[in-house]
């Protein structure tokens, strides 16, 4: 049966699900959680859930409590522990959260941090964060003609593209490679992880001139099941490229991605 999503709690502003998924998070050989019961955790100004799980689904001989941070994520959060497997310390893993209704809960940091160095749903490894049941991504197979532009150049022209749907982003217009003009790009040894497509382990940085940020096109060899149309495909940052769409010029998005790649 489904339970509904917990409105935020007095104080607080935490909502929070029971999931039915069953969750691991190992260190190295160590299992460290281990839940068929966890709990989804919004937290206040944070766009993706992290999970937090039953005391007695955690080793938490592993945990030594301490000192909370004075500023920053989780501050108001009732007690912070650092993780020691076998001398190895991390520092402020994990944390309960104030009130009542998640006593007896421990989260664990995702996002930004090597907490941890795989997590589990089912048996499908996930990154980055947790999936949100709220979100969709759609990977749709298309006859649009989807042209992208570097500095007034053509990077790539196509009328077979797959185009990716995600909640609360822009479309993501995924181009055959032989649609793509690779003497104007220079591959990177960039990696990114994604919890709904997988691992990207290709980038291109645009070989022109200009102010042109690095690492503005990706491809998924190996995307994850959902998201298989996009296998091997090429797709391009939006918000620093020109798309042009059945003859129409886009607007460029501005979004989470514009300001990390302005950096």
């Amino acid at each position: 049966m489904r339970v509904s999503r917990h409105p935020p709690l007095p104080g607080d502003g935490l909502t929070w699900e029971p999931s039915e998924r069953w969750v691991r998070g190992t260190k190295g050989e160590v299992t460290v959680v281990d839940s068929r019961r966890p709990l989804l955790v919004w937290e206040p100004g944070r766009p993706v859930p992290l999970y937090a799980f039953p005391e007695e689904d955690v080793r938490t001989d592993l945990l030594r409590q301490a000192a909370p941070p004075a500023t920053g994520r989780h501050s108001g959060s009732t007690v912070f522990y650092d993780l020691e497997i076998e001398g190895e310390v991390v520092r402020k893993a994990a944390w309960s959260y104030p009130g009542e209704q998640l006593a007896g809960y421990i989260a664990f940091e995702w996002f930004g941090r090597n907490v941890l160095d795989h997590w589990y749903e089912e048996d499908t490894e996930i990154f980055v964060h947790p999936r949100d049941p709220f979100k969709r991504v759609d990977a749709l197979p298309s006859s649009r003609h989807v042209q992208v532009e570097i500095e007034g150049t053509v990077v790539a022209d196509t009328r077979t593209p797959v185009l990716l749907f995600e909640t609360h982003l822009p479309v993501r217009y995924y181009i055959p490679r032989e649609d793509v003009r690779f003497g104007l790009l220079t591959p990177t040894d960039q990696h990114t992880r994604c919890p709904y497509k997988g691992v990207a382990t290709e980038y291109w940085s645009w070989a022109g001139g200009g102010r042109v940020p690095p690492n503005l096109a990706w491809s998924y060899p190996d995307p994850l099941p959902a998201v298989r149309e996009i296998t091997g495909m090429v797709a391009f940052y939006n918000e620093v490229v020109d798309i042009v769409l059945d003859g129409e010029r886009l607007e460029r998005p501005v979004t989470f991605f514009s300001k990390m790649l302005s950096r």
